[in-house]
């Protein structure tokens, strides 16, 4: 039989929102030799609903080994007729089994069919990340590095907001990037970036010992290159700290070198927040501001 002769499997569209604690896998995009998040997600989907392979899955983005997310989506597309039905209590049906096989590992917390047109990646308007900064010397057992990073205060949240200003706008991003393979120095990494900024928050869990607050940075852009948002954390932090000028945001966008600054902010305190969508698509993922 030519491949021209095989039957064709009518598919169903699916879109998944998730969440997951990052510190448990080695990243998000599929390893066959380690355990990623797309990686449990297509064994637990071909299990549940006993496929003969393990479907393909699209991710919104990509995330590190230690990168949480609270509104990941990805789209699938899944045999029509395991699906015969209304799509309401099917849909329903299917995330209640995949929670109790990911048993908390990965918590899917929308199931909807969608039409064909979607797609996780390119339908995507936006997406914004939050990194959370505590204002204290990391003690000798750092309880909290899972989920922050702690650094020595106390931070000039107001210079680092100004800093963060400059990050605004449609820039070349190569000083605060890890340059993809295959490409060479003078690839220019273009990203919008839609708003950038410091909170203080209120620490009511009593997280950074000593101190009372604790910071975050939400950074929304169409699309991210690897590492973009921890590289600015790290040197942001510096600039609060007073080890760097608050012009280091723009000089280097403009100079796109990124000799002398600080190593990228670790991987634990940053999490995906949400992923934009129109309508059609079913809106906004995770929490949006």
């Amino acid at each position: 039989m030519s491949s021209s002769d095989q039957p064709v499997v009518a598919t169903l569209r699916w879109r998944l929102d998730l969440a997951y604690d990052g510190s448990g896998f080695s990243g998000f995009a599929f390893q066959p030799q380690f355990v990623t998040v797309v990686g449990l997600l297509r064994e637990t989907l071909a299990r549940t609903l006993r496929l003969a392979d393990p479907p393909h899955l699209v991710g919104a983005g990509r995330t590190d080994a230690g990168v949480h997310a609270f509104g990941q989506v990805v789209h699938v597309d899944l045999p029509a007729r395991l699906f015969p039905n209304d799509r309401g209590p099917e849909a329903s049906r299917l995330m209640r089994s995949l929670n109790k096989q990911l048993a908390g590992r990965i918590k899917v917390l929308d199931a909807r069919p969608v039409d064909a047109a979607f797609h996780a990646r390119y339908s995507a308007r936006w997406r914004e990340y939050r990194y959370l900064v505590l204002e204290a010397e990391p003690p000798a057992l750092d309880l909290t590095s899972a989920w922050s990073w702690s650094v020595a205060g106390p931070l000039d949240v107001d210079a680092m907001n100004r800093a963060s200003a400059d990050a605004l706008g449609t820039h070349d991003f190569r000083a605060f990037c890890r340059r993809p393979a295959n490409t060479g120095a003078d690839d220019p990494l273009i990203r919008k970036v839609l708003d950038a900024r410091w909170d203080r928050l209120e620490d009511s869990w009593a997280l950074s010992p000593g101190t009372p607050t604790a910071l975050r940075f939400s950074i929304r852009a169409v699309s991210f290159c690897h590492n973009m948002v921890r590289c600015l954390t790290s040197t942001l932090v510096d600039v609060g700290q007073g080890g760097l000028p608050e012009s280091t945001v723009r000089e280097r966008l403009e100079s796109r070198t990124r000799e002398f600054l600080p190593p990228p902010a670790p991987a634990g305190g940053l999490s995906l927040l949400a992923v934009g969508y129109e309508e059609f698509a079913g809106g906004a993922s995770g929490f949006v501001r």
